[in-house]
């Protein structure tokens, strides 16, 4: 039986096809109608079945395909692991309290708000060198240091977060004066390992997600920041401290930070301005200055 998609010719009793994995059907190439399996003839048209190329399309009255989903791996290690091993830093923003800001606004008003917002978040993500993996309607997920490889990736991370504060409040002064709408984010940031993968939900997209604790605990520290705050791990706070002026939280005793070390919390308070003033941009082409004891750092913390 031939397969529509691959024109793989499978067995008879084939219910996918052996070559491409898509469901196998007995359907006619004159009037792509759906036989039985055992049929020769179709029994809407009587033309012989299993001759002919198949159909390159399906009429009109056919019922869609649900897109299948193929998740393929960058690389198998030797131990069978799938995906690839990275070191990373995730960067979680959000608007503070959007439900609330967009419940009395039309849906266009609301997206006339949200839109800017989300733009500012993800420019200063791709200034520093950053990948917008998912946007979440009110805030965004990003990568530093992969998939393109940075050694300064928590550096260039805690740029982005306070570029993008930076933003947000000149931003939100025009929407007080404008509209008289209070708009402020919240960051927060982590680096750790996770394993990488790209995910194709179809022929033309395809995303790029980690997996690991050390972005759902990046997504937790997001939740504990003040409006206009970014929150960072003692992960990030080792490998960045003496390049940004940090403060601890009064209250890390969160239950549902499980691990100890999960809940020595810090927040950044210094703009990107003044840290570049002291210490120069990191930029695409060139490493900054930081990358080299940032690379040993990293390197201390994962041989720890």
């Amino acid at each position: 039986m031939l397969c529509a998609k691959c024109n793989y010719d499978n067995p008879a009793d084939a219910l996918f096809c052996m070559k491409c994995g898509t469901k196998v059907e007995n359907r006619c190439s004159s009037c792509n109608t759906v036989n039985p399996a055992d049929a020769k003839f179709c029994r809407k048209c009587g033309g012989a079945l299993g001759t002919g190329a198949p159909a390159s399309s399906p009429s009109p009255a056919a019922p869609a395909k649900t897109p299948r989903v193929e998740v393929t791996h960058e690389r198998q290690t030797a131990e069978g692991l799938e995906g690839e091993r990275k070191t990373v830093t995730a960067l979680f923003a959000d608007i503070k309290g959007s439900m609330e800001l967009m419940e009395d606004l039309d849906p266009e008003e609301a997206r006339a708000i949200v839109d800017p917002a989300l733009k500012l978040m993800m420019d200063a993500v791709h200034r520093y060198g950053g990948y917008v993996a998912q946007s979440t309607g009110d805030g965004i997920f990003a990568l530093f240091g992969a998939p393109v490889a940075h050694e300064d990736h928590p550096q260039r991370a805690l740029y982005a977060a306070l570029r993008m504060q930076e933003d947000i409040r000149r931003y939100a002064e025009r929407l007080r004066a404008e509209k008289g709408v209070n708009l402020q984010v919240r960051v927060g940031v982590n680096t750790g390992e996770v394993v990488v993968r790209s995910i194709h939900t179809d022929e033309s997209h395809t995303e790029y997600t980690p997996i690991g604790h050390s972005t759902g605990l990046a997504s937790r520290l997001q939740t504990l920041a003040s409006p206009g705050a970014v929150v960072i791990s003692e992960a990030v706070r080792k490998l960045c401290e003496g390049y940004f002026q940090l403060k601890p939280l009064a209250n890390c005793s969160y239950i549902w930070l499980d691990r100890p070390s999960d809940r020595l919390v810090y927040e950044v308070a210094v703009s990107p301005s003044d840290v570049a003033r002291r210490f120069g941009e990191p930029n695409q082409a060139r490493p900054h200055a930081l990358a080299k004891p940032l690379c040993a750092a990293l390197e201390a913390v994962q041989g720890a």
